[in-house]
């Protein structure tokens, strides 16, 4: 029988699952607070955050987006609601998920869905946040973890770090000072959560 978690944690990615990872490796270093690590879910089948399963014996799980294009369709975001539902989530970190989620998700897990975006909100929204900075020409820019509201990268701030650009930045080596404060930031930001040192909305 399965242990009892005390702050079980859904990731939801699209992607490599980097800061899954960052999440999964603080958890192992006994850095995440009361903070388990349930599940990771994926839209994508062949997505490296599915693989971290095997790795650190947690389940991942691919669930079916319902369509092509951003937003789930409403039968897969109730097929989504359901199976996350089964791991009785405290919180559900929205990490690199490239799809829009519906009200209907976030009424069903109120006030427990966080997102982490790669800029300093509410500068550089959407999906290129950290090319729209770099082009921009400001000196500095971050990542934000904030509350997920129907309104895109724009529910309330909980946390942020910042990241400096220089003359010598290139993209790419901006992306990966990004990358790397956001591998600090978001297990910083759940263990706070999971500890009551952050309020939960």
């Amino acid at each position: 029988m399965a242990p009892v978690m005390s702050f079980p944690v859904v990731i939801l990615g699209s992607g490599r699952g980097s800061n899954a990872e960052a999440l999964l490796k603080a958890e192992q270093n006994r850095q995440l607070g009361e903070a388990q690590i349930a599940a990771l879910v994926s839209d994508q089948p062949e997505a490296g955050i599915l693989e971290l399963g095997t790795r650190f014996s947690v389940p991942a799980l691919y669930l079916d987006p319902g369509q092509k294009g951003a937003r789930l369709n409403e039968a897969a975001e109730e097929a989504y609601i359901e199976r996350i539902k089964t791991f009785s989530p405290r919180l559900i970190v929205l990490a690199g998920f490239m799809r829009i989620i519906g009200p209907r998700f976030i009424e069903a897990f109120q006030g427990r869905v966080l997102n982490l975006h790669p800029s300093l909100l509410p500068s550089f929204k959407g999906a290129h946040g950290i090319r729209d900075a770099f082009e921009s020409g400001v000196k500095v820019t971050g990542c934000t973890v904030h509350w997920v509201t129907p309104q895109l990268d724009a529910g309330p701030v909980i946390e942020q770090k910042t990241v400096r650009i220089e003359a010598s930045d290139t993209l790419p080596l901006l992306e990966k000072k990004i990358h790397a404060a956001e591998h600090l930031l978001l297990p910083e930001v759940v263990a706070g959560l999971s500890k009551g040192a952050i309020s939960l909305p």
